[in-house]
């Protein structure tokens, strides 16, 4: 399978960005543009792609600012289907467009005018990190035109207000804004008919959570008893607003939930069949118990991987969530790959799987990772 970096970023999707732009401003030197784009590939990684195309552009296209700008929107392809509702994230190869905005035109003269041009940008590829430059440049400014904009009839845009304002976005740039300044955002859009944007705002709460549980606790307390939102779609964004805090066993997230309640329970058994593993196969292990009354339980299990350095990093992985009756006895299978990742580098050595039950600590067994 093809890197992301590869996948997002190959000769043909330059040549195709290429063909937009000529076809928007047939003086533009298409063939020295993919020539100059694709001559460091080999060496570059992703944003390190993203960044390199930026400059590109801005060799290849007219010196002036707004005359560059004009002609990379009216390069754009049609807007994303409006029909539809998640998962349409567009096409990556529009990314340095939305950048360039960033680069060049975060200056306060061209202030609304850049801000137009993500939002035009937003409906193709999300702009959720070039609008970040904007908001550490000019916060009041940006939030304010977020806040309209997730009133925006087009639900990319509104998924960008909320997406491109998150406390902790992967692979962006990091705020220098509070995390409560953009609220008053969420307060729009947590009701909002479409998943894409429920989805970010929930990822937005989990980000937050990571600094003011509490609060986002609170906050999503009130927005269930708003009723403004459908049952099932509060149900989805509180669990996966909550996720984070679920694995940190905070008693509130468990309550909201349903899996406050200490565990009534005993293990008789909790064992694995291969206490050494062979990278790129699988770890399993049997959780056997009994419980002494009728209850929902959250069944997660922390492994600690081994690790070269002082301090063993760790994740915690879902296992089951059931409803346990009175005196019935449980039997819970899992198999877990030990495969290579792109996002986790593992090392050989001792590994160390503890359950989590409703947020609280049972028993631990350990596993050999070798080659």
């Amino acid at each position: 399978m093809a890197s992301l970096k590869d996948q997002f970023f190959n000769p043909g999707k330059v040549s195709y960005l290429a063909g937009l732009i000529a076809a928007a401003y047939p003086e533009f030197p298409s063939s020295a543009f993919q020539e100059d784009v694709v001559a460091l590939f080999p060496e570059q990684e992703l944003k390190e792609r993203l960044a390199h195309m930026t400059t590109c552009l801005h060799q290849h296209l007219p010196d002036d600012y707004l005359t560059a700008l004009a002609i990379l929107l009216r390069a754009l392809p049609e807007e994303l289907d409006p029909t539809q509702s998640d998962d349409d994230f567009g096409d990556f190869i529009f990314a340095p467009l939305s950048l360039f905005v960033a680069r060049y035109g975060c200056l306060k003269e061209y202030l609304n005018i850049s801000l137009n041009a993500l939002k035009e940008m937003t409906k193709r590829f999300s702009a959720e990190y070039a609008i970040r430059f904007f908001l550490n440049e000019f916060p009041e400014e940006t939030i304010a035109y977020l806040t309209t904009c997730a009133r925006d009839e087009n639900y990319h845009v509104r998924r960008w207000a909320s997406e491109g304002t998150r406390p902790k976005l992967p692979w962006a740039q990091g705020l220098s804004i509070g995390w409560e300044m953009p609220l008053p955002i969420l307060e729009l859009l947590y009701c909002d008919p479409t998943r894409f944007v429920t989805r970010s705002v929930a990822n937005h709460l989990n980000d937050i959570s990571k600094l003011e549980p509490e609060v986002v606790v609170e906050t999503l307390r009130r927005w269930q008893e708003s009723k403004a939102q459908s049952e099932k779609e509060m149900d989805f964004l509180t669990r996966h607003s909550l996720r984070t805090l679920v694995k940190k066993g905070h008693s509130g997230a468990l309550e909201m939930l349903g899996f406050g309640a200490e565990p009534n329970i005993t293990i008789t058994d909790f064992y694995t069949t291969t206490p050494t593993v062979k990278v790129g196969e699988v770890f399993e292990f049997c959780l056997v118990f009994s419980s002494h009354e009728t209850q929902h339980l959250l069944i997660d299990y922390l492994m600690e991987f081994a690790s070269d350095r002082k301090r063993r990093g760790k994740k915690v992985f879902k296992l089951k969530q059931l409803e346990a009756k009175e005196g019935s006895s449980k039997s819970i299978k899992k198999k877990h790959p030990m495969r290579l990742m792109t996002t986790r580098r593992l090392v050989l050595g001792e590994h160390k799987v503890t359950l989590k039950i409703n947020g609280k600590t049972f028993d631990s067994l350990s596993f050999e990772l070798v080659e």
